[in-house]
């Protein structure tokens, strides 16, 4: 190289690291590790894309959180960053540049369920929009909570847009499983406490509705597995999964949770087709044993937590139907629905936007009044879109184990939608990103190839052709 060219090199290169240091010297370290860590995933994801997923999938549920700090506040709660943010932001970043150095992939697979997700972000946003506009959204907790809800559908999108066969599936499918299974024993170990469990880095008050509600996807998935596989090893290390999940979440003392059991496993036994009779006599069995065999084997807290639904105090909200009277945690959810009728009714359109009204913890209730009817209409609708998906694919599917995923996932989407009537289920990071995560594996599962393929499948011809 010239000697004048070199030096310009030089120089440029010396610049560029001193403006580089003096900026790092102004900025807090924690933001300078985290510039550093989406970079390396975004050159590591960017080599290898399918490692991506699987990042995600261990972060989902093992990664630290943080407070936004600035006025992050909302409801009386902060918007929280966890390390699966930076990861989803590094990894969208990566796709987008794979596009641009390769022309051929395309931005997303199309699927049944693209146009209720661009309309359900449109809805969000708009009313958001709105809401600040007449000053029902006052700070911009509004603005990141829809960013939020975004991200549950990028991971949707990075699943679609990198499964390439069966095989991968199965492989991050016992990837999903191990972290659920090492969450459970985490779990577990608070047990001896006395608390009721949460899952891990959930900060110094956790909620353990929120673990109820993602182990109970996690058991749905391994049940319908159980079920429908033909081979017995697979079906005895489903079992054993399930067993070791439900343990820390009799622990969670969650009642929403405990109720979406019982749909749950309806659904199971009305959606499945191999050894129907077998689960039904099962059930008949445990239903007749009941009474003798649960008091011995329901733990002291559980039948406790459930007893105290029925036991009102006194200076405390109280709700009563007939003769029967709530607790306060009840009678709470139970007012939000008034509440949210309430205040539905002088916006009926759109709603408040996002963080507009006052918090509840009550999913449909919060849709209703921060989205309005047409928002509700809309998450109907992905709701249902995504329960058709998930029954076509049980319908088309003729491999045992992939049947038995896609049986798992319909009931855990109906124990889901349960959950959600004392809970803010679908709008839970850690309950969210698993389900939009296998959502994308059961959407595709009916048009992968058994074995590796030899180039990417881009738009799968029968999926691209399916209705919403």
């Amino acid at each position: 190289m010239p000697l004048p060219r070199l030096l310009v090199l030089v120089s440029v290169m010396v610049g560029l690291t001193f403006l580089a240091a003096q900026a790092l010297a102004r900025v807090r370290l924690e933001y300078t590790l985290a510039a550093v860590f989406t970079l390396a995933v975004f050159i590591f994801v960017f080599v290898r894309a399918d490692a991506g997923l699987y990042l995600v999938l261990f972060s989902m549920l093992l990664s630290p959180e943080f407070a936004l700090g600035g006025g992050g506040w909302a409801e009386g709660r902060a918007v929280v960053v966890r390390l699966e943010d930076l990861l989803l932001f590094a990894i969208a970043l990566s796709w987008l540049a794979r596009m641009a150095v390769n022309k051929e992939l395309g931005l997303a697979v199309r699927t049944p369920l693209n146009r209720w997700i661009v309309l359900y972000v449109l809805v969000n946003a708009v009313a958001t929009l709105v809401g600040y506009a007449t000053g029902t959204v006052k700070t911009a907790a509004g603005f990141f909570y829809v960013l939020k809800y975004i991200e549950y559908f990028v991971v949707f999108y990075m699943t679609v847009n990198n499964l390439r066969d069966r095989a991968q599936a199965r492989r991050l499918v016992v990837a999903a499983f191990a972290v659920a299974l090492l969450v459970s024993l985490i779990a577990a170990a608070q047990i001896p406490g006395g608390e009721r469990v949460t899952a891990p880095f959930e900060g110094e008050t956790g909620e353990p509705n929120t673990l109820g509600g993602y182990l109970l996807l996690m058991m749905a998935l391994a049940a319908g597995v159980a079920i429908e596989t033909s081979r017995l090893q697979v079906r005895v290390a489903a079992l054993g999964a399930l067993g070791v999940m439900a343990v820390p979440f009799l622990f969670t003392l969650s009642r929403a949770s405990y109720l979406a059991v019982l749909p749950a496993t309806a659904a199971l036994v009305a959606l499945s087709r191999r050894h129907r009779r077998v689960v039904v006599g099962a059930l008949a069995v445990l239903l007749l044993l009941a009474p003798v065999v649960l008091p011995s084997l329901v733990p002291a807290p559980v039948s406790r937590r459930v007893l105290y639904t029925f036991e009102p105090e006194r200076g405390q909200p109280t709700v009563r139907l007939g003769g029967v009277a709530f607790d306060p945690s009840t009678s709470e959810r139970l007012l939000a629905f008034k509440a949210a009728l309430e205040g539905w009714t002088r916006r009926p359109i759109l709603g408040y936007g996002v963080t507009g009204f006052k918090f509840m913890d009550a999913q449909y209730a919060r849709v209703l009044v921060e989205l309005g009817l047409v928002g509700f209409v809309v998450f109907a609708g992905l709701l249902g879109a995504v329960f058709r998906a998930g029954l076509r694919a049980l319908r088309t599917l003729s491999d045992p184990e992939d049947r038995g995923l896609a049986l798992g996932f319909l009931a855990g989407t109906v124990a889901l939608c349960v959950h959600a009537i004392g809970a803010n289920t679908f709008i839970i990071v850690r309950i969210m990103e698993p389900f939009w995560f296998f959502a994308g594996i059961i959407v595709l599962l009916p048009v992968l190839r058994p074995g590796p393929a030899p180039a990417p499948l881009r738009q799968p011809v029968g999926l691209a052709r399916s209705p919403a």
